[in-house]
């Protein structure tokens, strides 16, 4: 299965920075190729992005709204992220549900809007520190799961899942290698029981929580991670393109 490395900006980057970072990722053609690249830069540069990627870098929005149109003041819809150069998005982003108090549902709708709109999307899922301490992060998972994709009308080519305990993003911890594949071959399990073994096997599932150079090898190396959704070190193409030679 080939892999798939994100790059979330967060609110972060400027015209300059994201000119420089394209060309350094020009520069590294052989590094860009071991893996479908997507890069999420904040909305306002998202068309300065998609028009200076090179070849084998597409770009994404970090979110979007349910609604293609209406009065829905500061919102984005599929239709514009389409519009703006933007071929893929993500729903569900740890921060857009503990830090903006989206919950599943919201989620939902966001994922089948993205979809529905001619997207490909990236569906976040993950716990909480607490949630984890109080041994929940399989029920916790699984809701988000469940919610997200039971009756969904997707296929596995438009569809990734990214596995982002809350505990670790932002925070320098990090999931061992071993608990990143044990959560991921749960979540295939669950996503087989949703759709079936064939749409389960070929569905990729990435990780993200402070991955970088120094420890996506062995992450990127287990059997169930299908790839990186990195955040902070994905802000510096040589820190990124570090991460990318990484890729199995």
């Amino acid at each position: 299965m080939r892999g798939i490395i994100g790059g979330n900006w967060k609110m972060h980057g400027d015209p300059e920075g994201t000119f420089g970072f394209m060309e350094t990722m020009e520069s590294r053609p052989s590094s860009v190729a071991r893996a479908d690249v997507v890069i999420f830069p904040p909305f306002t540069l998202i068309p300065l992005a998609a028009s200076a990627a090179p070849e084998g870098v597409e770009i994404g929005g970090q979110d979007l709204f349910w609604a293609m149109e209406g009065a829905y003041t500061g919102e984005v819809s599929a239709r514009m992220l389409l519009d703006a150069g933007a071929g893929w998005f993500l729903a569900g982003h740890s921060e857009r549900r503990h830090v903006f108090g989206e919950n599943d549902d919201l989620v939902r709708r966001k994922l089948e809007a993205g979809l529905t709109g001619g997207l490909r999307g990236i569906l976040c899922v993950g716990e909480t520190l607490g949630e984890r301490e109080a041994g929940g992060t399989e029920k916790v998972v699984r809701r988000q799961v469940e919610s997200g994709l039971r009756g969904l009308a997707a296929t596995p080519d438009v569809l990734v899942i990214a596995y982002e305990p809350v505990w670790a993003i932002g925070t320098g911890l990090n999931a061992t290698p071993d608990e990143a594949d044990r959560v991921h071959s749960l979540i295939r399990g669950w996503v087989k029981e949703l759709f079936d073994m064939e749409f389960a096997s070929a569905v990729r599932i990435q990780y993200g929580g402070s991955v970088k150079p120094s420890n996506s090898a062995e992450i990127l190396s287990m059997p169930s991670v299908d790839g990186a959704l990195v955040g902070g070190a994905s802000l510096e193409a040589g820190s990124f393109l570090g991460i990318l030679d990484t890729v199995p």
